[in-house]
């Protein structure tokens, strides 16, 4: 037995020797190539610029990935500017270098890293600049992978990209600890993900978006989109919400949004829209154009909580019953500092708290400074099945707006602490149409529920 057991343990560390070599032989190889024609800055008198080097350069570099990939090995990149396009990323691509010193500059002329129908590609503790340079039609993205089953991106620079940073289809991975800044569109766009994390990224001055999780139809994703800063997004594409939010999920379904801090975003700090089973938990949304939190049209199941939004046009919105949404717990969130200007004309207008329309609980929340309505429950027709309770309104001249328009459904407002100018007022659209409900002996329409409330 112990004669089988050193046996085992010297095959072991020949195994684990070997693999050594083959690291330490990819690094010499890419380290002698480097110094006589990728090593950069590239002065005008060694490497004129020439799309010709250039186009050298890329290929070198990209005969060093295939040979290290086939050997299944990391090609590291020593500190350095590397000048590059168009390169293509096999199966076990991994490339590493040193943080903010190893430098990859896109030169233009297509695409800078692609992968397609591969498991896996690792990218780590690089620079990636794409110097506002041309993207081909074929590329929406200075890093685009396609159908990749695990993508990591950790520890890297990305920048100047003339669409998105980072687009991945049908891929699962991690996008984590990255500095994502200075795309025209979006900072990540992921569309039909698989599981994806997205953590601990700082994501600004993108021209469109910040972090988007989409679908192109409306099924499970599963991504969870955690712990990252955001700010300043800008909507230079225009639109009433398509564009300028530091996180939207658009048809993605089973999606946690938790733990981010998002500020200064044209439209939206958090957009779900027809997203159901989606968490939003623990954010911290500054400075919103728009509604800071979003939830709408065709969703069913949403959880928004323990989040702090100041100063927004809107607050928190959970619309669209007419199109299928429905389905919500809005709790503990505090929402304060709120605005009448927005960056479109709105039929309701500006300066809501917390809007809700049907089969909601709306409970624990703290609302200071709406100047319109500190909530709004329901619209027209479009209210069924509102519990509102636990609440604190400050600073509002209504605290309640309840619709009892004809067709609404009922509402169970009880237990608030609410503003004394107006605390529950019966509106058919954005029209008054009742005295103070907080105060009656009861209320005049059957499907209210009114009960408790302290005006203070």
């Amino acid at each position: 037995m112990k004669n089988s057991s050193l046996v085992s343990s010297r095959r072991h560390l020949l195994r684990l020797a070997g693999a050594s070599a083959l690291t330490l032989i990819a690094f010499r190889s890419f380290a002698t190539t480097r110094e006589g024609d990728l090593r950069g800055p590239i002065d005008a008198v060694r490497y004129k610029t020439t799309s010709s080097a250039a186009d050298r350069k890329s290929v070198s570099l990209q005969k060093m990935i295939d040979q290290a990939a086939a050997e299944n090995v990391p090609v590291f990149l020593p500190p350095g500017t590397y000048k590059v396009s168009n390169l293509v990323l096999p199966e076990n691509t991994r490339i590493t270098g040193v943080p903010g010193a190893s430098r990859i500059v896109y030169t233009g002329d297509g695409h800078l890293f692609s992968a397609e129908n591969i498991k896996r590609v690792e990218l780590s503790d690089i620079v990636i600049d794409g110097q506002n340079r041309w993207l081909g039609d074929y590329a929406s993205a200075l890093l685009q992978f396609t159908g990749v089953d695990e993508v990591l991106i950790d520890n890297c620079e990305i920048g100047g990209s003339r669409k998105h940073a980072v687009q991945l289809e049908r891929c699962g991975g991690r996008i984590e600890r990255s500095r994502i800044s200075g795309a025209a569109q979006s900072g990540i766009y992921a569309v039909e993900a698989n599981g994806l994390s997205i953590t601990g990224n700082e994501v600004f001055d993108c021209g469109n978006g910040g972090i988007l999780v989409h679908r192109w139809k409306k099924a499970v994703d599963n991504s969870v989109v955690n712990g990252n800063r955001i700010h300043r997004i800008k909507a230079n594409a225009g639109g009433t919400g398509q564009n300028g939010n530091g996180i939207n999920i658009f048809r993605a379904d089973n999606v946690m949004v938790a733990n981010n801090h998002i500020s200064d975003c044209a439209f939206t700090a958090i957009r779900a829209n027809s997203a159901s089973n989606i968490q939003i938990t623990g954010n911290q949304c500054q400075r919103s154009g728009e509604t800071a939190i979003y939830v709408e049209f065709e969703f069913q199941g949403a959880l928004v909580s323990d989040n702090m939004v100041d100063g927004a046009a809107n607050g928190i919105s959970i619309a669209n019953f007419d199109q299928g949404g429905r389905l919500a717990s809005v709790t503990g969130n505090v929402v304060r500092n709120l605005t009448l200007k927005g960056p479109y004309e709105h039929e309701v207008g500006f300066g809501i708290g917390i809007a809700a329309e049907a089969d909601t609980l709306v409970s624990g929340n703290v609302i200071e400074g709406a100047p319109r309505w500190g909530m709004q429950l329901g619209w027209g027709p479009y209210l069924r099945n509102l519990v509102v309770t636990g609440n604190i309104i400050r600073k509002a001249p209504v605290g309640c707006a309840v619709s009892v328009a004809k067709g609404a459904g009922p509402a169970v407002i009880t237990d608030n602490v609410e503003t004394p100018d107006g605390a529950v007022l019966g509106f058919e659209w954005d029209k008054k149409v009742s005295g103070e409900l907080a105060t009656a002996g009861s209320s005049p329409y059957g499907q209210l529920t009114v009960e408790r409330n302290r005006i203070s």
